[in-house]
């Protein structure tokens, strides 16, 4: 009894992991602060990058933000990161609907234990692909970040590009997604434990019950 409520609890854990995680990935794809940087001219001015706009903070205007014109002319880590961000968020939403299905709180398909454990382990996979995906353009653009912010070829003068909060919660994302597909997995491969061992013991006591069964009738006899 005590293992199959542990086993409820690691999948409600890994399911929340894993959509706080794609929440939090799809906030990253459209959050203008991939990249910021301040003017030594003018503190009260802020610039940010994202992958779909650049905005500056002013103190007295406020916030300004102008989308990109055109998606041949940005960065290839931009571009990328784009097309990236989209695959991470629909493989989350997907892992989302699928290993739903096959959680043990739901009582839909009880009897198809079989069902809902290969559903688990699908949407436990699709969880990491979503994770990895979300990983990699974040962890790119931090790349070329810290690249181009120590690149002696560029004046002193120039402002650099640092990390924006994005960043950091695009890497919180997708290692949640990575950890909930972790945890759903683990509690898939545990799901039909308890029932083999039960198989193998039903198995096993068989034959001493057959022959416990053969002696009695011959000492009847």
């Amino acid at each position: 009894m005590m293992a199959l409520v542990f086993r409820a609890v690691v999948q409600l854990v890994g399911i929340s992991l894993s959509l706080l995680g794609w929440v939090l990935s799809c906030l990253t794809n459209y959050l203008p602060h991939w990249k910021n940087f301040n003017l030594d001219l003018n503190e009260m001015e802020n610039w940010t990058m994202g992958l779909w706009q650049a905005c500056v903070v002013q103190e007295e205007v406020g916030v300004q933000c102008k989308d990109f014109e055109s998606f041949l002319g940005l960065p290839a880590e931009l571009r990328i990161s784009r097309v990236l961000m989209f695959l991470s968020n629909g493989l989350g939403l997907l892992g989302l609907l699928v290993s739903g299905f096959g959680l043990d709180c739901l009582r839909i398909g009880e009897t198809q234990r079989d069902v809902k454990k290969r559903l688990l382990i699908l949407g436990g996979i699709l969880f990491w692909t979503a994770g990895v995906t979300a990983l990699v353009p974040v962890s790119w653009v931090a790349h070329v970040t810290v690249q181009e912010f120590w690149d002696k070829r560029i004046p002193e003068i120039v402002p650099r590009w640092e990390f924006g909060e994005a960043l950091f919660i695009g890497w919180f994302a997708g290692f949640s997604l990575l950890l909930g597909g972790c945890l759903l997995n683990w509690a898939a491969c545990r799901t039909q434990a308890p029932l083999a061992s039960g198989h193998y013991a039903v198995a096993e006591t068989q034959p001493h019950r057959l022959h416990l069964e053969m002696k009695t009738t011959h000492l009847k006899l």
